[in-house]
């Protein structure tokens, strides 16, 4: 780990990510001493930083960063913190404080291989988020609702639990972003009043507008997710993960999740 560019693990106990989830992150992934789209990432995260009134540490300083924690740590799930820093006791934020960088590295998790060609079983979570456009968007600290949901199955043949908005819109997975395949386009639920808008949901988007694949970001409900043609899952660490069950609903064929998931391996801009 790296804190402020020093090795260690250690932050202040004053420190407002830990006091009250003030700052946001970003989740890479590493191999053979590389990540893929380090500046979109750091594109999102200044933008998270902007949103939160957070001075957002400069590209040339993370990217040294990175590259020191890449050569002892060449392969891996690299996650990057920034919090606003330290504070006194209350919510008001201080003024003119300086943010905590804190950069942490952990083993690549091991998923079945077949996620990606067989698919997943995914369920709907009894959970439904909160809409607060503010925070719509932004990968902040604060994710109880996820650590909530992801807690609601220890069933290990199901692989992630799909989040409904309180008016029974689907939003999202517990940890990715999700589309849907209708009449050969894409669809994928609108995050303007809550939900985290990944990297891997972007690059996804940006395929649709290269190759001419119609795109809506819309509203989603739960009967029309389980009418789709081709329902997956994306984020930074598992790619894409077809969908082949949910609910009473199965699915055996993936032809575009198939093709978007080769793009997304291939690290093409």
């Amino acid at each position: 780990m790296l804190v402020n560019g020093i090795p260690g693990n250690t932050i202040s106990i004053r420190d407002r990510g830990l006091l009250y989830g003030d700052g946001v992150f970003r989740t890479l992934r590493a191999s053979q001493g590389k990540v893929q789209h380090w500046p979109l990432h750091y594109q999102k995260l200044q933008h998270d930083c902007h949103a939160l009134g957070i001075a957002c540490p400069s590209f040339d300083l993370l990217s040294a960063e990175l590259g020191e924690l890449l050569v002892r740590h060449p392969d891996g799930v690299v996650k990057l913190i920034v919090t606003r820093g330290l504070g006194m006791r209350g919510y008001v934020p201080p003024a003119g404080g300086e943010p905590t960088r804190i950069w942490d590295v952990s083993p690549l998790p091991q998923y079945p291989s077949d996620n990606v060609t067989r698919g997943i079983k995914a369920r709907v979570c009894d959970l439904r988020l909160s809409a607060q456009p503010r925070l719509a968007g932004i990968k902040h600290l604060n994710r109880l609702e996820n650590v909530l949901a992801a807690a609601e199955w220890d069933d290990a043949e199901i692989a992630e639990g799909l989040l409904l908005d309180a008016d029974g819109h689907v939003i999202e997975g517990t940890r990715s972003n999700l589309f849907l395949v209708v009449h050969g386009g894409l669809v994928t639920p609108d995050l303007s009043r809550c939900g985290v808008a990944g990297g891997q949901r972007e690059r996804v988007m940006a395929w649709a507008v290269q190759h001419n694949v119609s795109l809506q970001v819309r509203d989603v409900s739960l009967d029309e997710v389980l009418q789709a043609d081709e329902l997956f899952l994306v984020n930074s660490i598992i790619g894409l993960w077809p969908v082949r069950e949910l609910q009473q609903r199965c699915w055996d064929a993936f032809p575009l999740a198939a093709r978007i998931a080769q793009y997304l391996e291939s690290g093409e801009a």
